[in-house]
C-alpha cells in the first residue's frame, strides 16, 4: 500500500509490555503491518511479539536501538510492505501506543517529513536532565532549532527521508542524529502532542548508568557531526 504506515518497534527483553504495545499500534489508522526487532532479549520477547501478530524480527546478540531500527525498516522492504512511511514507537508504550496515531496523518498528507512526539505536561515521562540539555544544545548549534523533546523515539519518518539519512547515529543517539541529518537535508519536521506514556528512568545505579550510557551516545552523534555544543549557549 503506497499510502500506508509500517511501524518498527525496537525491543529488548519486553515480555510483560511487547503483546499490549504490538496490538494497540496495529489499530493505528493506515498501518499495514507491525514489525518487532528483537535486540538480543533473552526473554520471551519475540515469541509473545509473534503471537501478537507482529512481523519478528531478532538479532542474535544486543547490537543496539539504531541497529533495531535500520534492521526493522529493512524488514519491512523483505516482506514485500512497501510502505510510504515508517512509525518507529517504543516497546513499553502497551496500550497508549495507539495514542501515536497523530503522528502519522502530517506525514502522509505531505505536511511532515518527519513528525516527533512530545508528551503532555501532564504526562510522566519525556526525559529531563543532562542527557536533553546536551541533545537540545546539539541540535540547536547544528541547525537552529529548538525541539522539545529531543530524545523522544516515538517518530514517522517517510522511507524516503530514512534511507536518506544513514548511516544512524549508534545506540541511544539515534534521535539526536536523526534530527539533526533530516533538518540539514532541508526536511520538514513537525512536533506533535500525544497522550503516550511508558516507563520513567528511575534514580537506581542501573538508571544511572543508562543514562551515562545515554550521555556518551549522543556526544558521538555530535561530534560525529561536527557539532560541539556551548554550555552557554541558549537555544533560538
Amino acid at each position: 500500500m503506497p499510502d500506508s504506515v509500517v511501524v518498527v518497534i525496537p525491543a529488548l527483553n519486553e515480555q510483560q509490555r511487547i503483546e499490549a504495545t504490538v496490538a494497540s499500534a496495529a489499530t493505528i489508522p493506515g498501518v499495514d503491518a507491525v514489525i518487532v526487532t528483537d535486540d538480543g532479549s533473552t526473554d520471551r520477547t519475540a515469541a509473545v511479539a509473534g503471537d501478537a501478530g507482529a512481523i519478528v524480527v531478532r538479532h542474535p546478540s544486543r547490537r543496539g536501538k539504531a541497529a533495531a531500527m535500520i534492521t526493522g525498516a529493512r524488514e519491512a522492504v523483505t516482506a514485500g510492505r512497501g510502505a510510504a512511511a515508517l512509525l518507529f514507537l517504543d516497546a513499553d508504550l502497551e496500550a497508549t501506543a495507539a495514542a501515536a496515531a497523530p503522528l502519522v496523518v502530517p506525514v502522509l498528507d505531505g505536511r511532515a517529513d518527519m513528525t516527533i512526539a512530545i508528551l503532555p505536561k501532564t504526562a510522566p515521562g519525556g526525559g529531563h536532565g543532562f542527557v536533553v540539555r546536551l541533545a537540545t544544545r546539539g541540535i540547536v548549534a547544528a541547525t537552529g532549532w529548538t525541539p522539545t523533546q529531543p530524545l523522544s523515539g516515538q517518530r514517522c519518518i517517510t522511507r524516503d527521508l530514512f534511507d536518506a539519512v544513514q548511516p544512524l547515529a549508534r545506540g541511544f543517539g539515534v534521535e539526536t542524529g536523526l534530527t539533526i541529518d533530516a533538518l540539514r537535508r532541508g526536511a520538514k519536521v513537525l512536533e506533535c502532542e500525544v497522550p503516550i506514556s511508558h516507563r520513567v528512568t528511575g534514580a537506581g545505579w542501573r538508571d544511572q548508568r543508562h543514562r551515562a550510557r545515554q550521555y556518551r551516545d549522543v556526544w558521538l552523534a555530535l561530534i560525529t557531526r561536527r557539532v560541539w555544543p556551548r554550555r552557554e549557549q541558549r537555544a533560538r
